[in-house]
């Protein structure tokens, strides 16, 4: 129990970070926010509704990981690498990738709900 204690003080303090620090999470959790009742609306499902949902968390959760990865590069050193500036895009690319991912879905979803009104 005391690990699990430790972990959310641990979890918490990154989230306090990232609400302070990062503008992209911050964005991407206002979008989230706005999503919740508009993919109630455009979902024809219960189980379509979770997926937009997640697929909107998954774009945060690589977001965190990214903003991970760019503290830990930036903490080597300030100075140019080749290697750190790879780690670095590789990061980026994985969080447009996700985005590209969300918006695919929700494309099709609402894609979905225009065709049934039609």
């Amino acid at each position: 129990m005391l690990r699990f204690v430790s972990a959310l003080k641990n979890s918490w303090a990154g989230l306090v970070h990232l609400i302070h620090h990062e503008t992209a999470f911050k964005q991407e959790c206002f979008i989230l926010v706005a999503a919740v009742p508009a993919g109630y609306i455009i979902a024809a499902s219960f189980q379509q509704y979770v997926l937009l949902i997640f697929m909107l968390i998954f774009i945060i959760l690589v977001e965190v990981l990214n903003t991970a990865v760019e503290a830990v590069c930036d903490a080597l050193s300030t100075d140019f690498d080749a290697n750190i500036k790879i780690a670095k895009d590789c990061g980026s690319l994985a969080v447009l990738l996700s985005v590209i991912m969300a918006a695919t879905v929700w494309g099709f979803a609402t894609i979905e709900w225009l065709l049934r009104f039609s």
